[in-house]
This record gives structure tokens, C-alpha cells and sequence, in this order.
């Protein structure tokens, strides 16, 4: 594995590997002993004993180790394997501003899937090479997939999602293993594991050790019910990480979100999780006995994660009915083989109570 380092820093922008790194007050020293070499206050302004805890008026550790320690448990990686960032959006950020070269590196995705991989190489000026999925199951084409790897110049980033974000399925066996293969030396395959935790797959984390050009995304946004936290998970060969420290911001963890991140990963939190779950699974099996007995519902596709995506006569009509009746639903008319389509998330039992009121309501 000693040539695994040259060999990631070469797929990397040049500019990047020469720069020197920002070295913050926390990066570079200790925390313990009279702080004067961060220019911060001399005590915080709160008096209620749960936020003097947090020791709001000192900067935050720019990689907390007991978060990064649980994190690291809980994903079975080691530590020097996974960079914690606010949210896999910020993960997706770094992997453009590190790897892609305006004007002249490229992304490749499989739409339908999370807008943010475009968005992200659009902000950077990178290209975006898109491949189709099947029009009918909306699975990856994998045939398509590795011609177009094998077709792609200048490929840094293949973005690959399971379950993916919207139509909620999963890679299909093997076809991991077929991308790894086709992009060895050439670019780094991100899968965006945000779901995995639905559905009965395996976590592609422990391959990581084995592909080092292989990086696995994962949140807190999910199934640990801790989107306002904005906690995420960059996991890659210790290389990559290094890389990707480099142009990350020197204290991008608040104290309080350090803090919530334990609460929320800690063993009762977990117990609390499986409850959650299994919940989801019941209400979302509901719904889709519902909606397959629908009228106006032309295709349905369950998928693995907490919703589901249909397909319906008039989708902006679905979402505006839903709407009236104090129900949001997300609209993915217009994009990539989703006309009319319409994405319900799985709620608590209050929420998809008044959604099944509303679905009782429409008159398609």
C-alpha cells in the first residue's frame, strides 16, 4: 500500500498539493492550560449551566475526537479513515474543490439522482457527464454506466447513491465491484451511503481499506433523526482525508453540534433508533398498500429508504392538493425521467395521517 498515496495525490488538482494548509489555534496546540492564542473571549456571556458546559467562548476542536472516536466505532473504520463534515453536502464540496480542475475535470452521475453532485461540480466548473437509468425500473443501466467510465475524459468523480435519492433503490450486486475495477488509476467512485441504514445492505465502508479510491459518504440526517445538526461523514483512504483537510475550513463543527451528535449516536439514542425504524417500515408498508390501490397512480417505486416515489396523471396537481390540505410533498416534475413524479417521505403517525386524509380527498 505504499504507492497508494502518490497515486490518489495524482488524481488530485496540483494547486491543492501545493498549497500549505491553514494551521488553526486548536490544529495546531494543545486545548489544555491558559489559552491566550486564539484571540477569543475571556468567558462566555450565558449563565445557564448547560451552555457553560459547552464553553461557547472557546473555538470547538476542528475534529472533535470522542465524535470522531464513536463515528469510527459506529461505522467500523479506523479514525485516521473519516473526516467529519457538516453534512454529506459539505463531503460532496470538498471532493469537487480538492479533485476537479475548472474547465477541464469531470463528474459522472446516474440521474435521477441527489442534485447536489451537479450542483457542486456546476459551482466548481467541472463538467457533469450524466447516464440515464433504466426508464422503466429507474435501476442503474450498468452496461451504460461502465461505457460511459470507459468513454469519460479527464473523469475524477463517479457518484454512485443506494439507496439512491429519489427512486430509493440499490446497487445491484457486483456492479460496485465492476466500477471499482473500470476506474482504477482514474478517478475516485463516492458512494453516498445517506439511506443505507433503511434498507438490508451492507455498508460499503469496511471496502475502503481495500479500495483506496474508494469514498463512502454517511450522515446523521437519517435514521439517527438529526438533520438540524448537520453532521456528516467523509469516509476514504487516510490519503484522500488528508486532501481533504487541506481546503476545509478551520473550525467547521459548532460545540453544540458536537455535543448533539453524541447524544443522538450514544447507546440509549440507539436503542431508541431500532424503535424508529421499525415504525417507518410499518407506516411506509401502509402507504404503499394505499397508493398501489390508488387511482390516478400510473407507477409506484417503493425502493429501501424512508419514502417512496409514484408517478401519477398530474404530479404539480398532486403537490399543490397535498399543499391545501397542510401536506408537503416534493414535486420532481421536469427532471430526468421523472415527469409527474411526486416523492412522499414516511413520517410519524400523526404526519401520514393527514396525508392519507388528504390522498382520500384527491380526485385525480
Amino acid at each position: 500500500m505504499n504507492d497508494v498515496k502518490p497515486a490518489i495525490e495524482a488524481l488530485a488538482r496540483p494547486e491543492v498539493l501545493a498549497m500549505a494548509p491553514y494551521v488553526s489555534a486548536r490544529s495546531g496546540a494543545g486545548a489544555d492550560g491558559v489559552l491566550l492564542n486564539a484571540n477569543e473571549a475571556p468567558h462566555s456571556l450565558v449563565e445557564d449551566a448547560g451552555w457553560l458546559a459547552l464553553d461557547l467562548h472557546r473555538y470547538p476542536a476542528p475534529q472533535p475526537g470522542a465524535l470522531r472516536a464513536r463515528l469510527a466505532t459506529l461505522y467500523g473504520v479506523d479514525e485516521d479513515a473519516l473526516l467529519i463534515t457538516r453534512g454529506s453536502d459539505e463531503g460532496i464540496d470538498l471532493l469537487l474543490r480538492v479533485f476537479c480542475r475548472p474547465g477541464r475535470d469531470a463528474i459522472l452521475e446516474t440521474v435521477p439522482c441527489f442534485g447536489m453532485y451537479r450542483v457542486a461540480a456546476q459551482i466548481q466548473g467541472a463538467r457533469v457527464t450524466q447516464v440515464e437509468r433504466d426508464p422503466r425500473t429507474l435501476r442503474v443501466d450498468g452496461a451504460a454506466l461502465l461505457k460511459a467510465i470507459a468513454d469519460a475524459e479527464a473523469l475524477k468523480l463517479v457518484f454512485l447513491t443506494s439507496p439512491n435519492n429519489p427512486t430509493g433503490d440499490t446497487l445491484e450486486a457486483g456492479l460496485l465491484d465492476e466500477v471499482l475495477t473500470a476506474t482504477t488509476g482514474r478517478a475516485l467512485v463516492v458512494l453516498d451511503e445517506a439511506y443505507i441504514e433503511f434498507c438490508r445492505d451492507a455498508s460499503a465502508a469496511a471496502r475502503v481499506e481495500r479500495h483506496p479510491h474508494l469514498v463512502v459518504l454517511r450522515t446523521l440526517s437519517k435514521a439517527f433523526g438529526a438533520a438540524g445538526l448537520r453532521c456528516g461523514s467523509v469516509i476514504a483512504h487516510p490519503a484522500v482525508i488528508d486532501l481533504l483537510g487541506r481546503v476545509m475550513p478551520p473550525y467547521p463543527l459548532t460545540a453544540p453540534a458536537i455535543s448533539a451528535a453524541l447524544a443522538v449516536t450514544d447507546a440509549d439514542a440507539r436503542r431508541r433508533q431500532a424503535g424508529m425504524l421499525a415504525g417507518i417500515r410499518r407506516r411506509k408498508a401502509a402507504l404503499v398498500d394505499v397508493l398501489s390501490g390508488q387511482s390516478g397512480v400510473r407507477a409506484l417505486w417503493p425502493g429501501e429508504a424512508n419514502f417512496v416515489l409514484l408517478q401519477v396523471d398530474d404530479g404539480p396537481a398532486l403537490v399543490r392538493h397535498c399543499a391545501v390540505h397542510g401536506v408537503r410533498v416534493r414535486d420532481f416534475h421536469g427532471q430526468p425521467l421523472l415527469d409527474h413524479c411526486v416523492r412522499i417521505t414516511v413520517g410519524g403517525e400523526n404526519d401520514m395521517a393527514a396525508l392519507h386524509a388528504a390522498l382520500d380527498s384527491w380526485k385525480p
